[in-house]
């Protein structure tokens, strides 16, 4: 089992840090251009579907079950408002501080939450992992974009995302061995990061993800729930 949670875990983080990789290797060697950009909001796009897959099929689904109306509907709210409150203080913040902490909101959350549902239900964690890996790579690329364009360094910019690939490891342990006895923590846990990671999603991901007189990028959307319908069909 411990075994297991460090491989997913350590897969769901590990994206971050190639995230990074392929947006420096993208902006390198790819000329600024209408294409350029197609392509950049439709990995956005794309992101955006997975983080609602996670959702609508993992996250919402699973804390569902574990609590009565009135509980649920307060943890998915205060959630919502508090990933608000957070937004607007990045967002009057700035600077690079605040994009790092924006890439890690759901992140963090996530990755508790799959340390303890490894304990419940293994078969489900690891979907979870792989729709937490594949969420991380398109945020992790566009994060790294905003970071270089706003000072950091190459070098620094990837030694940070290194860095941040663990933390999917550590909240899964932490989640594994302090919520795994309590099944409705975990569950409000879920739905708090549910109703957060929704607003964010609706406030900012959707809104920068589409281009003028562009038809294609939504369909990036749609593949990305794909992903998360086809990995929960298979298990």
């Amino acid at each position: 089992m411990l075994q297991d949670i460090i491989l997913y875990s350590g897969f769901a983080g590990i994206t971050v840090f190639i995230g990074g990789l392929l947006a420096y290797y993208f902006n390198r060697h790819v000329d600024e251009s209408l294409l350029k950009h197609e392509i950049t909001h439709t990995l956005m796009s794309f992101g955006s579907g997975i983080i609602l897959s996670a959702l609508a099929l993992v996250l919402i689904p699973k804390g569902m079950e574990e609590l009565s109306l009135l509980p649920m509907s307060i943890s998915f709210m205060v959630g919502a408002v508090t990933f608000m409150f957070i937004d607007r203080y990045l967002a009057k913040k700035g600077g690079q501080t605040a994009m790092l902490l924006a890439m890690m909101m759901d992140f963090i959350p996530e990755s508790i939450a799959l340390g303890a549902v490894f304990a419940i239900e293994p078969e489900m964690a690891s979907l979870l992992a792989v729709i937490i890996g594949l969420q991380n790579l398109p945020e992790a690329f566009n994060s790294y974009r905003d970071l270089v364009e706003n000072g950091f360094s190459v070098q620094k910019t990837l030694i940070i995302f290194f860095f941040l690939s663990f933390f999917g490891i550590i909240g899964a342990l932490a989640g594994h061995f302090v919520l795994s006895n309590y099944p409705e923590l975990t569950a409000h846990l879920m739905i708090f990061s549910s109703g957060g990671i929704l607003y964010l999603l609706i406030q900012d991901i959707i809104p920068e993800s589409k281009l003028k007189n562009n038809y294609l990028t939504p369909l990036g959307a749609t593949l990305g729930f794909l992903v998360g319908l086809i990995g929960e069909k298979i298990l």
